[in-house]
């Protein structure tokens, strides 16, 4: 049972029991003509006073995420952040209890409007690689999402060229394992693999379809989709928009890689990684990446996390990675932000990231390496030294009258290493293209 409720229930049986000993005592102290009547009243009046305390201690206990007294001392720190001279706003050294790791399902699910079928997801597929879906016949989906072992279901570009070799101003994200992920885009404006698959068909400077009424005109009028749709949609055999996103998202729920060597790890396989890797996964949890990048997909912005998909980017201001990469040029989901303040994005996942680059949502940085001292540096507030005396820190908090003891307060390029070691185990393989 959660410890929090077992300690409201203590709370509250030794808050009921102390009344009730308390009234009979006084009760004792009466003439016996008049003790009948104060134990009827002891009884209606216990029963009030205990429903008036679980209001109460369930409204107090409201208020504070950890325990109000020490009877159980193991959990007294465990939402505690370390509190820096500077308010600890960026420092991510959060004691918290065991991550538990997860291996990713063998299949995704699909909404209840859309279930997959061997027919749909043939249709998909085909719509998926077309190029005329796009108004000058040169791109489809595959074009920006390539299924490969070098692009690992990105293009590989920095930011993705459109119809008319128009350059995109963001880094296409990976469409493997997309099935997993709640909200869709860099900036998290789709909610499902339908909603998304339609925004790119009819963006200006992406597939460029002047409509989506253009689209589905295009598309009915392709004699080889007739029996394909019907096929698929046998109720509604007609060339729809809603029909022709349904089919691709089909498609793009099977583009899942579950058999990375972590997982099979996790599932119990003790030589699926190195040693090195193993270190590198101690590293990624202690270090604080999984505050954000966690569950099965290595994303909170995953059906798996109940946790806000999204978080601002760079959260430690004035780096020196931030003018370096152009990092808040972009607002991303806070279209009301000017260039000089940090953007709001989905955090992507994780998985296959060791070939999804280069990364970041403006694809500024090559290596995957860079990327992983980016983020120890501009998200969790780390240095980056190989000096141990720069690895932890303290601090008197003279207001507290107490010392503050911070740890892990840089990473080395050894353990920077074996991080990157680590997602590297996170490759899967590449689903069938056919």
């Amino acid at each position: 049972m959660n410890t929090g409720i077992v300690e409201l229930i203590a709370f509250g049986l030794v808050a009921i029991v102390a009344g009730f000993f308390l009234l009979v005592s006084m009760v004792l102290e009466l003439a016996p003509e008049q003790r009948r009547k104060w134990l009827l009243g002891i009884g209606l009046g216990t029963g009030i006073i205990a429903f008036s305390l679980k209001i109460g201690l369930i409204l107090l206990f409201s208020l504070y995420p950890g325990p109000m007294l020490s009877l159980f001392p193991e959990r007294q720190h465990e939402y505690a952040p370390s509190h820096l001279p500077d308010g600890g706003r960026h420092d991510s050294s959060l004691v918290k209890t065991p991550y538990t790791w997860q291996a990713l399902p063998a299949s995704a699910p699909s909404p209840g409007d859309n279930p997959q079928t061997a027919e749909k997801i043939r249709l998909g597929r085909m719509l998926f690689f077309d190029t005329r879906l796009s108004a000058d016949g040169t791109l489809s989906c595959a074009s920006c999402h390539e299924i490969s072992s070098d692009k690992g279901g990105g293009d590989g570009l920095r930011a993705s060229i459109g119809i008319g070799g128009q350059q995109g101003t963001r880094n296409a994200p990976t469409v493997l394992n997309a099935a997993f992920q709640k909200v869709l885009f860099w900036d998290g404006r789709a909610t499902s693999l339908e909603d998304q698959a339609k925004g790119p068909l009819i963006n200006p400077i992406e597939m460029g379809m002047p409509s989506l009424d253009r689209v589905v005109a295009t598309v009915s009028g392709i004699a080889e989709y007739i029996e394909p749709f019907a096929a698929a949609f046998p109720a509604q055999p007609s060339v729809t928009i809603d029909n022709i996103a349904k089919a691709i998202a089909a498609y793009e729920r099977t583009l899942i890689t579950p058999d990375s060597p972590y997982d099979r790890f996790v599932k119990g396989d003790s030589s699926a990684l190195s040693a090195q890797q193993i270190r590198g996964m101690a590293l990624f949890e202690s270090t604080g990446c999984v505050f954000c990048h966690s569950g099965p997909n290595f994303s909170a912005a995953s059906i798996f996390a109940d946790d806000i998909p999204f978080r601002l980017f760079p959260s430690v201001p004035d780096t020196e990675y931030e003018q370096q990469y152009g990092f808040t040029d972009d607002p991303g989901a806070a279209p009301d932000h000017s260039g000089s303040k940090p953007g709001i994005w989905r955090i992507p996942s994780l998985r296959n990231v060791n070939r999804t680059g280069p990364y970041f949502h403006n694809g500024s940085v090559a290596s995957l390496e860079e990327a992983v001292r980016i983020m120890a540096r501009v998200q969790l507030n780390k240095s980056l030294s190989n000096s141990a005396t720069d690895d932890s820190s303290i601090h008197w908090l003279p207001g507290d009258r107490r010392l503050a003891v911070a740890t892990q307060q840089a990473l080395s390029d050894s353990e920077v290493d074996e991080i990157v070691a680590f997602l590297k185990a996170l490759d899967g393989d590449l689903p069938p293209l056919h």
